[in-house]
């Protein structure tokens, strides 16, 4: 009875966790102020912010500061300034005096030269030091290369009405700028959600690998195998428990673990059920390597991630089949990426170089 094994022992590792940080994370907002004039976007894209293209029949109601110009210093402290400019606008020098005072205080920047949706483009990018610039088909009446060139800021040029504009290019510069607040920017702001959600399942994957790559190239001692395979199973189930949890308050959903921890207790269940007869398999069977071993711990990483989001997306929990397909198929992307880490890793001495080349 896997699920029921790993059910039980999610629950155990419940209790060891220290949740509390990650909670008050999430539900710390960040503060966003869209500052710009009269007609430059900013009610449009403050809508954008609270709606999830993905459900576009949710939307949450998170306060956004829409000050004019002139009205800056009377906000509380502010975590990301939003500056929209109306494309056509040729004189900017309130906008350009107001960035330069923010990016002094230290306050993250965005600048957005707002322009109409174009048919069937969603702009493409370009960079310039450390500027990212979405250029479209039509140039701006504003110079984005003396924009790019001039300050600290991150400047995109594109429609705050286009979901892709912002889905391809908004997103991940907000992201890249707020690193230590995206789970909170996601429950707050569902415009982050899927990407964010995305960015959560990868990064725990990718995390799951390097601890296995790493305990693989031990687990090539064959008097180390058995106590390191069972610490493994440990170490990798508690860093699944870690994602459904970031993923649940990412997704809107309680802020207790418990509230829908057991809804997802199959999945994790099969894919502890899983790990743990491959792991078995790859570290205990002369020849099955550390690749497989990888691969595997990859993709039950990713099944449980994707179930999450399925749920949230669909409302649906991920079938049998489905399961087996997304196995099947992040165990080959576990794999693939297990071959491009390897090189980057520290070698081993020869002697056990040639042990581990002869595993795989």
């Amino acid at each position: 009875m896997p699920s029921l094994l790993n059910l039980t022992t999610a629950w155990g590792l419940v209790r060891e966790m220290d949740l509390q940080p990650l909670r008050e994370q999430a539900a710390r907002q960040p503060v966003l102020a869209i500052v710009g004039k009269p007609g430059s976007g900013r009610q449009a894209l403050a809508a954008h912010l609270r709606r999830d293209p993905a459900r576009p029949e949710t939307e949450y109601a998170a306060p956004i500061y829409l000050p004019d110009l002139d009205e800056d210093d009377h906000l509380p402290q502010v975590d990301l300034y939003i500056l929209l400019l109306k494309h056509k606008d040729l004189d900017d020098r309130i906008e350009r005096d107001l960035v330069r005072k923010w990016v002094d205080a230290g306050v993250q920047v965005l600048v957005i030269i707002n322009q109409p949706v174009e048919t069937g483009s969603a702009g493409t990018s370009a960079a310039s030091g450390g500027t990212e610039i979405a250029l479209s088909s039509e140039s701006s009446s504003l110079s984005v290369e003396t924009w790019s060139a001039w300050g600290k800021q991150n400047v995109l040029v594109g429609s705050v009405e286009d979901d892709r504009f912002l889905i391809s290019k908004f997103v991940p510069v907000v992201m890249r700028l707020l690193p230590q607040q995206i789970i909170a920017l996601a429950r707050h702001y569902p415009l982050f959600r899927v990407p964010v959600a995305r960015h959560l399942i990868n990064d725990s994957c990718f995390s799951n690998v390097a601890y296995s790559f790493t305990t693989g190239m031990i687990e090539i001692v064959p008097i180390l195998n058995i106590p390191l395979n069972v610490a493994d199973i440990f170490v990798l189930t508690k860093n699944q428990v870690f994602l459904v949890f970031k993923l649940g308050l990412a997704l809107g959903m309680s802020t207790r673990l418990q509230a829908y921890l057991s809804a997802f207790g199959g999945v994790l269940g099969a894919g502890f059920f899983w790990r743990q007869v491959a792991r078995m398999l790859v570290g205990l069977i002369p020849g099955f390597g550390i690749l497989p071993k990888v691969g595997v711990t990859y993709a039950g990483t990713y099944v449980v991630g994707s179930a999450v989001l399925q749920w949230y997306l669909t409302g649906e929990h991920v079938s049998n089949e489905q399961i087996r397909q997304l196995y099947t198929q992040a165990y080959s992307m576990g794999r693939s990426l297990a071959s491009k880490m390897r090189p980057r890793l520290p070698r081993l001495p020869a002697g056990r170089r040639k042990e581990a080349a002869s595993q795989e």
